[in-house]
């Protein structure tokens, strides 16, 4: 399938897109400031420079764009054009959030990896009560004493 923009447009489109303070970024950070939870956002000195840091709590919370990270679910599929250069890309980005998920583990630290299958989920409609709700398995998994990864999203809930 062959691109519906010009090399320039795409060029132009894909510069547009942010790496950090996205909007699913934003959305939970404020819910959790708004509960009291204070943090550090993209710290360089840690393993993948994770978006929302709570040292107090020996936490780090990764939002993870399903596109961008190959995530399994309904929002990922393959882009059609330049499937080499894209499957290398994904890849290595899921390669190098297994390699800082191990790091951020050795060194202490508890990860909670929030998709933005999630966060769509929960702010679609005018009803809070699903973002209400996700905000609330966060800020459980914050206080809790559990240690490891933990997925929020789409098929990996369970993880």
């Amino acid at each position: 399938m062959v691109d519906i923009v010009d090399k320039t447009t795409r060029s132009r489109m894909m510069a547009c897109i942010c790496a950090k303070d996205t909007r699913p970024e934003v959305v939970i950070r404020k819910k959790l400031y708004s509960r009291g939870f204070r943090y550090r956002k993209n710290v360089k000195s840690l393993p993948g420079t994770p978006d929302i840091v709570l040292k107090k709590y020996d936490a780090v919370i990764q939002i993870h764009g399903c596109f961008w990270h190959g995530h399994d679910c309904d929002d990922f599929k393959w882009p059609a054009t330049r499937p080499v250069f894209w499957k290398n890309k994904i890849l290595n980005n899921q390669k190098r959030d297994r390699l800082s998920a191990q790091r951020l583990l050795g060194a202490g630290w508890k990860l909670l990896i929030v998709w933005e299958c999630a966060v769509k989920k929960a702010t679609k409609g005018k009803d809070d009560n699903n973002l209400q709700e996700l905000v609330d398995t966060i800020s459980s998994w914050i206080m809790s004493d559990e240690k490891g990864i933990k997925h929020i999203g789409g098929s990996k809930l369970a993880k």
